[in-house]
């Protein structure tokens, strides 16, 4: 009588010990397959949608910017040659022997002169300036007045280190 009893409680442990193993099993399936979605999911959502434009050096351009443009046609403002106009306003204030007063840093080894310019939206232009020696680029904004005339303000600017 013992030793059936044994021999019972020997087929229940193995029975029970198989019927956790399988569900144990089922369930660390259905989680494993979980982190494959996610996983999967979370791999779309990493892939950055940043397309770089290495070759489109347009986009940050006034010419392609329909929305500064209507912001000076609303002015009426002509917008043809504006572009060429702020350029040349910028560049008519480098003179000979002084530092042009749109770039916040004094020349060291000359007269701090712009030399180019990318008028970027209807607010904002970026230039390079260089005294010979020292260069670096200034952050301006502009505005066009009533009368025509253009009037900038210097906002940010940084030197190149000397190497």
């Amino acid at each position: 009588m013992k030793s059936k009893i044994l021999m019972y409680l020997f087929i229940f442990t193995l029975l029970f010990t198989i019927f956790i193993y399988v569900n144990d099993k089922r369930i660390l399936d259905s989680k494993e397959y979980q982190i494959q979605q996610l996983e999967k999911e979370l791999e779309k959502v990493a892939e950055p949608n940043f397309q770089p434009t290495g070759t489109d050096e347009s986009y940050f351009g006034f010419a392609d910017n329909e929305d500064a443009i209507t912001y000076f046609e609303n002015r009426n403002i002509d917008t043809e040659n504006l572009e060429a106009q702020i350029q040349d306003a910028i560049i008519s204030k480098n003179k000979v022997g002084e530092d042009n007063p749109l770039v916040p840093h004094a020349g060291m080894e000359g007269d701090m002169r712009i030399n180019r310019i990318r008028v970027l939206n209807h607010k904002w232009v970026i230039a390079d300036f260089t005294d010979g020696t020292y260069w670096g680029e200034v952050f301006l904004s502009y505005e066009i007045g009533e009368n025509g005339e253009i009037s900038f303000t210097p906002e940010k600017s940084f030197l190149y280190p000397r190497s």
